[in-house]
């Protein structure tokens, strides 16, 4: 699995690796031999005015936080440049995610429980330090060896776009989250009531989270989030970046060529701005070096050499610098054809729904009521059309609509008004479905309606 001929800033990358909106995703193994990630930014939205400095902060916030003892998230060990290439290191494997797991087989309610209980928890965390995370999907929750669940990408999203997710989309997203759980426990097997009372309880969970808020929604499944040995064993299944043991440290090789390679995150004891690595350049510490500059420093020692280079020495790197470039510009060409529909579209990304919520009186209607029910929907804030259908439990009309979103609008309402007549005791329920873009997505609510 392992390529120790390619690497970055004493990064080892795998031959895993797959692609989000961000960029490249590849596992990594850090200097120290540790599971680790390394995402290279795609160069066209990086290069875009104001990006690089916005993820940079954004780094820096997690950093602070981390240091401030919040947990929960993808611990990152630096943002490094090299040429028109920007790199984030993490010091923690970044896969599987729930994606993965949710491909190959259901989660359990205990497991599924853990996994919403604790991004609860880390969100309400970013929430008291004043951030938010902006894209919380089963893409960004990674499971790691202990079964424990991480965020990761926090505040990345927004960074690219230049905008703050409000705290009201983390809520969404992490209802989606439980909802997309709930779908997954099925009816089959000896337990299938169990599971289907599992099922409601998270749907519960999911409406809890966008009423009274995500403490509420957390303490709705807290006494279930007994599943985290249940991850583990799906997570070490699933990847071998979710192995117990960390890898073995790099073998000491021959001095690499990687060309001029910049942190872009501030060193203490240094002036402000980017500190140089290149070759021919040195930095000397004045103050105790942070985790992410020690990992940062044992990746560089790799490359020392005992002999003072000479005119060989020179060839070969020289060499290895053509290398260098030209593998870069195969792998450009191949992330060229998968973002390219992106930026065609005006640097966003394709529109998503992320959740959708019904809700209807709890009263109970009289006679030859006009009854007002409201479906909201949240978009990833991306322009395009949105399709839905209203259901009626009580007749079998169908009412169609279209929603043209708008860029960086992100909450949306969607009105079904139901006049109900003559004299009944019913409960009816309306269902809102979106259809496109898929996947289908579905919500419902109920009144009573009594003359």
């Amino acid at each position: 699995m392992n390529d120790p001929g390619h690497g970055i800033a004493g990064f080892r990358l795998t031959e895993h690796t797959w692609m989000t909106e961000l960029g490249n995703w590849i596992d990594a193994i850090s200097p120290d031999g540790r599971r680790a990630g390394a995402l290279l930014f795609d160069p066209r939205i990086i290069a875009l005015p104001g990006v690089r400095d916005r993820v940079v902060h954004a780094v820096m916030t997690d950093q602070r936080l981390v240091l401030g003892g919040l947990t929960g998230l993808i611990p990152v060990a630096d943002v490094v440049a090299a040429g028109d290439q920007v790199w984030l290191l993490t010091a923690q494997a970044v896969s599987p995610t729930l994606s993965d797991l949710l491909a190959t087989a259901p989660i359990g309610p205990a497991g599924a429980a853990s996994v919403l209980v604790e991004t609860a928890q880390t969100l309400i965390g970013l929430h008291a330090a004043g951030v938010t995370h902006g894209s919380v999907h089963p893409g960004t929750v990674v499971i790691t060896a202990e079964g424990a669940a991480l965020l990761s990408e926090r505040g990345l999203s927004d960074a690219i776009r230049g905008r703050v997710a409000p705290r009201e989309r983390d809520a969404a997203g992490w209802a989606s989250l439980a909802r997309g759980l709930a779908a997954s426990f099925g009816q089959g097997g000896q337990d299938g009531q169990g599971r289907q009372e599992a099922a409601e309880l998270f749907e519960h969970a999911a409406a809890t989270a966008g009423t009274l808020g995500l403490a509420a929604a957390r303490d709705v499944l807290a006494g279930q989030a007994t599943g985290r040995e249940e991850l583990a064993q799906a997570a070490r299944g699933r990847s071998a970046f979710a192995q117990a043991r960390a890898y073995a440290p790099p073998p000491v090789l021959p001095p690499g060529d990687e060309g001029d390679i910049v942190t872009l995150l501030h060193v203490p004891g240094q002036s402000s701005g980017p500190v140089q690595f290149g070759p021919g350049i040195s930095t000397q510490e004045q103050r105790p070096e942070t985790t992410a500059e020690r990992i940062w420093r044992a990746g560089r020692d790799q490359a020392a050499t005992e002999h003072r280079p000479g005119a060989r020495l020179a060839r070969a790197s020289r060499a290895r610098r053509r290398r260098t470039i030209t593998s870069a510009a195969l792998f450009a060409v191949v992330m060229a054809g998968a973002v390219l529909a992106w930026f065609y579209v005006g640097n966003t990304p394709a529109l998503a729904v992320e959740s959708i919520d019904v809700v209807a009186p709890k009263k109970t209607q009289g006679c030859d009521k006009a009854v007002l029910i409201t479906g909201t929907v949240v978009t990833n804030g991306a322009p395009g059309e949105i399709t839905y259908e209203w259901r009626k439990n009580l007749d079998k009309e169908v009412v169609k609509g279209t929603l043209r979103t708008k860029a960086d609008q992100t909450t949306y309402e969607v009105p079904l008004r139901w006049t109900l007549q003559g004299r009944s005791n019913v409960k009816a329920t309306a269902t809102l479905r979106i259809l496109t873009p898929g996947p289908v997505r579905s919500d419902k609510a109920s009144f009573t309606y009594k003359c």
